[in-house]
């Protein structure tokens, strides 16, 4: 199982440098673990860049994997990682998420660079 952090998602979605990178995970949403937090950010971002009908459509898409709600038990375990790794609140969320489930995380963002169980793809061009 997988967890596609939502700048993965947005990679995709937009064609960005790194879609191809994430395709092969999001292209199968039975293997996906997708937290609640993600579809929140997703449908932000989408009714804010494109619009409601397309990030409904793209929320519909995320109901095909195993969506995790934000209970007690992970809020403590967010807490705990955030302080751990200095991680924003989305952030620990979407970590504490990919433990919990024993996914690992696939993600561009430079918060998670270094974390364990972290798949990480980097935007910046390395020197010829």
């Amino acid at each position: 199982m997988t967890i596609v952090d939502t700048c993965g998602w947005i990679e995709w979605l937009t064609d960005g440098v790194l879609a191809s990178e994430f395709e092969p995970y999001l292209l199968k949403p039975e293997l996906l673990v997708v937290p609640t937090t993600i579809q929140y950010e997703l449908h932000k971002w989408i009714c804010r860049e494109r619009s409601e009908a397309m990030a409904l459509e793209i929320i519909a898409y995320t109901q095909q994997a195993s969506i995790v709600a934000f209970t007690q038990t992970l809020a403590l375990r967010t807490s705990a990682l955030s302080q751990q790794y200095r991680l924003s609140f989305a952030d620990a969320i979407i970590y504490a998420t990919a433990e919990q489930e024993n996914a690992g995380l696939v993600t561009a963002d430079d918060h998670f660079e270094n974390l364990p169980n972290v798949r990480f793809f980097s935007k910046k061009q390395t020197a010829i």
